[in-house]
């Protein structure tokens, strides 16, 4: 949370006016929320809306245990998302994303924080090249194979109004270990 306070004097009366910037955890949409089968807008310009709605990516994705979430998820229909492999690499934020590669298929074990208590087994490529803007507006590429390609997949297709479960070959429940 941001709070900024602004004191000025004005004809020697005291005002107050307060800037309250409050970023928080949100609300994660669940499978049968139509807004996750909405398409998501390209970002124009990183001014401080989609500045929040990166702020509350992290604040929401830190608050559970997902390694991925993307901006559809939580209720903007923006084209960014977050992936944390929680391996003590930075997050990688990424603004209108485009694959440049996907290269290959193999199976992926998938669950996601939009249908929770279940995975599923999705065919994803073997690896890829996909690219698009960090925070700052600086455009990054990255390679990648294995939990970090299945992650960027997972949440690319939530920026299209897919969920895991439209393409998988099959969805289990997960049993709760006590």
């Amino acid at each position: 949370m941001y709070n900024l306070d602004i004191h000025h004097k004005k004809e020697g009366v005291l005002k107050l006016l307060a800037l309250r910037v409050i970023m928080a955890v949100r609300e994660i949409l669940q499978v049968g929320d139509k807004t996750l089968k909405r398409v998501s807008k390209k970002v124009e310009c990183i001014d401080d809306e989609i500045k929040g709605i990166i702020e509350d990516l992290k604040d929401t994705l830190y608050a559970g245990t997902g390694i991925g979430l993307a901006a559809p998820q939580i209720g903007y229909l923006k084209r960014i998302f977050i992936i944390d492999l929680r391996n003590g690499q930075e997050p990688i934020i990424l603004i209108n994303p485009k694959f440049l590669k996907r290269i290959g298929k193999e199976e992926s074990q998938e669950g996601c924080l939009s249908y929770p208590g279940y995975e599923g087994i999705v065919i994803r490529p073997r690896r890829i090249a996909i690219k698009g803007l960090n925070e700052k507006g600086e455009e990054v590429t990255y390679e990648a194979t294995d939990l970090l390609k299945d992650a960027f997949c997972h949440e690319y297709d939530h920026l299209d109004g897919i969920v895991y479960i439209d393409k998988a070959k099959k969805v289990y429940k997960v049993e709760q270990i006590e």
